[in-house]
């Protein structure tokens, strides 16, 4: 393991320890932080994808869920994010997140895109049927929880 992934381990754990759970067990944290660390590697590029973001609003918590097409990664260790992009009443929605942070209470996959590029901005000129990105067949559903 070098510097960079020694250090990025770090910020990770320590991210874990600040949690709003008591105490953690050395099992139960080590399984926290290897879902951080491989949440990147269960979905690409064209796949929708259900993200449960927390929004704080003055003193309450609440989930938001942003359902969406994942059209570009960005970014490298722990500054990668992902942009979606849904159509909501017809206009096109994109928003970024950031994909270690700690308000993405889980990322669920709803369905495995079939692409051939690793940036799909050319959807952002489409609209109805074209903008639809075919479904890959064969693939497992997957929950990633924080």
């Amino acid at each position: 393991m070098n510097i960079i992934q020694q250090i990025e381990k770090d910020h990770i754990e320590k991210m874990v320890s600040k949690s709003k759970e008591e105490e953690l067990t050395p099992e139960i944290k080590n399984e926290k932080i290897n879902q951080l660390i491989n949440r990147e590697r269960d979905f690409k590029v064209g796949d929708l994808i259900k993200i449960y973001y927390k929004i704080v609003e003055n003193k309450r918590e609440r989930i938001q869920v942003f359902e969406g097409n994942i059209i570009s990664f960005k970014g490298k260790g722990l500054t990668r994010s992902l942009k979606v992009r849904k159509l909501s009443y017809g206009v096109g929605v994109e928003r970024t997140f950031p994909l270690l942070s700690p308000n993405i209470a889980k990322i669920e996959l709803v369905r495995r895109g079939k692409v051939r590029r690793a940036k799909l901005y050319y959807l952002r000129d489409r609209s109805g049927r074209s903008a639809i990105i075919k479904e890959k067949i064969n693939f497992k559903k997957t929950k990633i929880k924080n």
